[in-house]
């Protein structure tokens, strides 16, 4: 009788399959090159190690202060780790480049190209995060501005009943297809959430064209709830294959093999999403059109945070944007790139080049963390902060909660940018739109539920405590 301690003997990794396998090598009574073949159509494949060293990548990037460099740092040693993943075969990271997360993950700014792969965690579950820009004419730029700000929707969730756009009929039939997309949750956030733009640093920008002085409306965002669900589904799958067959890849890069069932479901999803995201802007460009009573002079889009294919290499742009016209299938403009709310947005063209891959930056990024900027500011006020740094525009928070860590000194110097759009050839600048006003969420969990709950309870904590200390001061008079 053949047990689990003689597969394990011969080498094979033990695991769910050994129960079925005992059962009919028993049975069968098999034996010798019999055992042996069966052994071979049933053992898992040996599993994928990582790189024995990382892939080359191109840094299109410099730095100008110790901070820079800190930044730039943490970026090469997290694409050092990344480009030892087995599906990888190039990368670049772009003058915006800033940490997304943990050592090993893709930077904000990165490019990460693998063949025959999909990584969810690549995309991350800001799918097709993208910019889309409408030419208005002469059109008033306070009067765009004040009509958007009564039609846009941010922050969390979606739109209420009453107040929802129409999802169209092709979109939802093919939510309704993929079983990535079809739940109840995600056909509902599908219809909730057109129209929003959530909130960080997606924003509603109205500026005017240097070239032609021309009122453009530019919106920033990306695929919100359905993305989301879309991601964390892909992350589930990713796991599964990652602990079957390259359990020495980091979590965050785990991948879904492009050719498989789940993959050839997952990329449909991926472009659905897309069709979704592009739809989400579009709602509230016409609904800001009709209002207006406007013409489109010029109206395009690009995506800076998805998954691009090209035959079976899949590039990875988590915030960089697409300059090769093969990426986008829809291209009817030159690309957009904004750098924060007081700079203009570049408008700019470009080509493929060895060191760029394809792509350009997608804004500005940061050098700090939110968190690290809120600390750089403690001394002042964010009423302060605010009217210094938005002079001369007409910014403006959702929420009526500023949010410093929006404002431009918490995003990299937009000139050190542009100049290294030049240096490093990843474009060519044909426009700016230059700034009006710009809206954006805000900090609304300033007024969230929670939140007032958590300080009411330290309020009274604290107030317990000088009650105690009141006490023992009065006990020993």
């Amino acid at each position: 009788m053949i047990t689990g301690q003689d597969l394990i003997a011969r080498g094979l990794q033990p695991g769910k399959w050994f129960k079925d396998a005992l059962e009919h090598i028993n049975a069968q009574g098999l034996e010798g090159e019999s055992l042996e073949a069966y052994l071979d159509t049933m053992k898992p494949a040996p599993t994928i190690p990582l790189l024995a060293q990382a892939v080359p990548f191109y840094e299109n990037i410099s730095a100008d202060t110790p901070i820079e460099q800190d930044n730039i740092d943490y970026v090469r040693q997290s694409m050092l780790r990344l480009m030892r993943t087995p599906t990888v075969v190039a990368g670049a990271i772009m003058p915006d480049a800033c940490p997304a997360g943990p050592l090993g993950t893709i930077p904000v700014g990165g490019i990460v190209v693998a063949r025959n792969a999909i990584h969810p965690g690549m995309h991350s579950a800001d799918i097709c995060c993208s910019v889309m820009l409408t030419n208005l004419g002469k059109s008033d730029p306070k009067q765009v501005l004040d009509v958007a700000q009564q039609l846009t929707h941010f922050g969390p969730g979606g739109r209420p009943e009453g107040q929802q756009f129409a999802l169209p009929a092709e979109i939802e039939a093919e939510f309704r297809d993929n079983s990535y997309l079809n739940s109840r949750r995600s056909l509902s956030m599908a219809r909730e959430h057109l129209g929003t733009q959530g909130d960080g640093n997606h924003f509603l920008y109205v500026g005017v064209s240097r070239n032609t002085g021309d009122t453009m409306l530019v919106t920033h965002h990306g695929s919100r709830g359905p993305g989301a669900l879309l991601y964390k589904q892909g992350m589930t799958v990713a796991e599964r294959f990652r602990k079957a067959i390259s359990p020495e890849t980091d979590p965050n890069n785990a991948w879904i093999p492009s050719e498989s069932e789940e993959g050839r479901r997952y990329w449909a999803a991926l472009q659905t999403i897309r069709k979704w995201t592009k739809q989400n802007h579009l709602c509230l460009h016409e609904a800001v059109m009709e209002q207006l009573g406007a013409t489109v002079q010029q109206q395009y889009w690009n995506e800076h945070n998805f998954v691009f294919r090209d035959g079976d290499l899949y590039y990875h742009a988590k915030g960089a944007t697409p300059m090769d016209p093969k990426f986008m299938p829809d291209i009817t403009g030159p690309r957009i790139i904004p750098l924060n709310m007081a700079q203009p947005i570049l408008i700019v063209e470009g080509s493929t080049t060895k060191t760029n891959l394809g792509f350009a930056p997608h804004g500005a990024g940061r050098n700090l963390s939110r968190t690290g900027h809120k600390r750089s500011k403690l001394g002042q006020t964010k009423e302060e902060i605010f009217a210094e740094e938005t002079q001369g525009i007409d910014a403006r928070f959702f929420f009526n909660q500023i949010d410093i860590s929006e404002l431009p000194s918490a995003y990299k110097n937009a000139e050190q940018v542009q100049q290294q759009i030049v240096d490093f050839d990843l474009a060519t600048i044909v426009d700016e739109i230059r700034p009006y006003g710009c809206i954006m969420a805000g900090d609304w969990e300033q007024e969230a539920p929670w939140r007032k709950k958590k300080l009411a309870k330290e309020a009274a904590r604290l107030a317990a405590a000088n009650a105690q200390a009141d006490g023992s001061a009065l006990a020993a008079e």
